[in-house]
């Protein structure tokens, strides 16, 4: 393929024009100064991924576009099914199956449906027509067992059942620390190859590590070095290296960050297709990848927003060319999944795929300058990190050294800091909560009990979604939401924005306000701080003001204030305990103020 140029060249009269426009906006907003050149607005602009990598605010130039084994038609329709009760989870595949669902993904054994139980929940699967893939744990030949044996009971032949066994010791042994059955493995690919050519014995679920913190070049080349060591267990075992690699399936995680995701599934495919050119297959190294939206990025607070990054995640799985696709119920945070979440589930494939026809262009990202340098810079990033694993002897010499987990961790870091300062917002948790939402109400999930040892799971809201906790027992214990008391100074117009952006914030960890007459002297204040029996007192105005704020917060300080905030960039005001301004620490700010405000941990 070849990329035909479309924009002005980096040297052209239109991208230095472009540079000029773009460092006058950048002066207006504060983020230059005087000495800033054009040639400085790249830099201005550009921001690192957590693999290092840069992503500049302009690509020019024609990028050096390849085939990345894109999918061909539309993508499959899987629904995840995971309930312990079989009548319920086959009442649910039966209205799946009504709806335009084509496959479908069945959590078996701890915490989710028996396996004893297996044969009454597939009752209106049509088993020759519906590709179905398992996720049995360390049981998968067990799993696989019971459905030859229904469908051998039911009449369907081995080569008319379609899907995969989901064998992925490698997974279990990052879950759990405890090592996998790879002899499963191994049994079930030579099984596949000779009866059951539609199904597909191993999954590379590299959720694992997406939940464990992983950045994404982290992620697919923990999924290459799970592929690989399938790759030496299948072909030790006596089968070829091309029917070996037509037994693996891939299962990545899709976030709300559109073009990460694209750039993430579309450099999975060209690491995979290298990995079979090396093995000498070249033409079996395409890859299957299931796209699942992540479970990481989903929230407990607010799980109607939960919608939106799904949304967006799914149109960023098909744009990247996953052959089937998950999207996640937006309530699946809070226990198993209503009716109606699993309908919008549902239908955000109906509305990708039949309005805005994202079927109808094999991999429309390509060509893009942008997404292409992206995909090539990330893919270049993940087979340096493969190649450190298989140089620390492999995938689970890497989990039992530690050496994935302190990647994962030092990602989780730079990551948790983002959150904190909201760099990385989460609408609906750390931005623009509703204090007054009512959460549906779900069934507990079953629990799920595993060894000790393994990776953690990480999801993002967490820490914020821990201080709304704190705040909600503190009201049921009390009646009452903790407060702080509000001092806004300045005209309203001109302190509008901040005491916006002050509510936002304390009510990101529970916590509301109550606003005074900033108008009225320090001493006036301080009684009106007195009489409202709370502790902490926030000032609220325009910098044009900030003469204003150092009596007042002395004033407060006199009446026993136990701490007082300050919106703004920080200054030097003695009584001023701490400012709150963008990119602050919020969660630390808000941690002590549920502490000053007597809330309990």
């Amino acid at each position: 393929m070849t990329a035909v140029p479309v924009g002005p060249p980096v040297d052209s009269p239109l991208a230095a024009q472009w540079r000029r426009a773009a460092l006058g906006a950048l002066r207006k907003g504060g983020r230059a100064g005087p000495d800033d050149t054009p040639d400085d607005v790249e830099t201005r602009l550009s921001h690192t991924t957590y693999d290092g990598l840069t992503i500049a605010p302009l690509y020019v130039g024609p990028p050096a576009v390849r085939p990345s084994g894109v999918r061909p038609g539309a993508w499959e329709v899987c629904q995840r099914h995971a309930d312990p009760d079989p009548a319920v989870v086959a009442a649910a595949i039966a209205n799946d199956l009504g709806n335009d669902v084509t496959a479908l993904w069945l959590t078996v054994g701890d915490g989710a449906l028996g396996l004893d139980r297996l044969g009454e929940a597939a009752d209106p699967i049509p088993l020759d027509r519906v590709a179905v893939t398992f996720d049995a744990g360390d049981q998968p030949m067990v799993a696989a067992a019971i459905w030859l044996d229904l469908a051998r009971r039911r009449g369907v032949p081995g080569t008319a059942l379609r899907g995969g066994f989901g064998a992925d010791p490698l997974a279990e042994h990052a879950r759990t620390g405890e090592p996998g059955d790879s002899g499963a493995l191994a049994a079930l690919a030579r099984r596949c190859e000779v009866e059951l050519p539609g199904m597909r014995a191993a999954m590379v679920d590299a959720t694992v590590h997406h939940d464990a913190g992983a950045s994404d070049a982290d992620e697919l080349a923990a999924s290459l070095a799970t592929g690989v060591a399938y790759l030496r267990m299948m072909t030790d075992a006596g089968l070829g290296a091309a029917a070996a690699l037509d037994r693996i399936e891939f299962r990545y995680a899709a976030t709300a960050d559109q073009f990460a995701t694209i750039a993430k599934l579309r450099a999975a495919r060209r690491l995979w297709a290298r990995v079979a050119e090396a093995c000498g297959a070249a033409g079996h190294g395409r890859q299957r990848q299931h796209a699942v939206t992540s479970a990481a990025m989903m929230t407990v607070r607010d799980p109607w927003t939960n919608i939106l990054r799904t949304t967006v995640a799914a149109f960023a799985a098909a744009t990247g060319g996953a052959d089937v696709i998950t999207v996640r119920p937006y309530d699946s945070c809070l226990g198993p999944p209503g009716e109606t979440a699993r309908r919008l589930a549902r239908n955000t494939h109906a509305l990708l795929r039949e309005e805005a026809h994202l079927a109808r262009v094999a991999d429309p990202a390509a060509g893009s300058w942008y997404v292409e340098s992206r995909t090539e810079a990330l893919a270049l990033r993940a087979w340096e990190r493969f190649v450190e694993i298989e140089r620390a002897g492999g995938m689970a010499a890497a989990v039992d050294s530690g050496l994935l987990a302190g990647w994962y961790d030092e990602t989780w870091t730079a990551r948790s800091a983002n959150i904190a300062r909201r760099a990385d917002p989460i609408t609906g948790v750390s931005e623009f909560p509703d204090l007054g939402e009512r959460l549906p109400v779900r069934p507990a999930a079953p629990v799920v009990t595993r060894a000790g040892g393994g990776l953690p799971v990480r999801w993002h809201a967490t820490v914020f979604e821990e201080l709304r906790d704190r705040s909600d027992a503190h009201f049921r214990a009390t009646g009452a939401r903790p407060t702080v008391f509000l001092v806004p100074n300045g005209s309203p117009a001109a302190r509008a924005a901040r005491v916006a952006f002050v509510t936002n914030l304390f009510a990101a960890g529970g916590i509301a306000v109550t606003e005074a007459d900033g108008s009225a002297d320090p001493e006036t204040i301080a009684k009106l701080f007195v009489d409202s029996g709370l502790p902490v007192a926030c000032l609220c105005g325009p910098d044009a003001d900030r003469d204003a704020v150092g009596p007042i917060a002395a004033a407060l300080v006199s009446a026993a204030a136990t701490r007082v905030w300050c919106a703004g960039p920080p200054g030097d005001h003695p009584d001023v305990h701490g400012y709150l301004y963008t990119g602050c620490d919020v969660v630390a700010a808000l941690t002590v103020t549920l502490t000053d405000l007597g809330v309990a941990q």
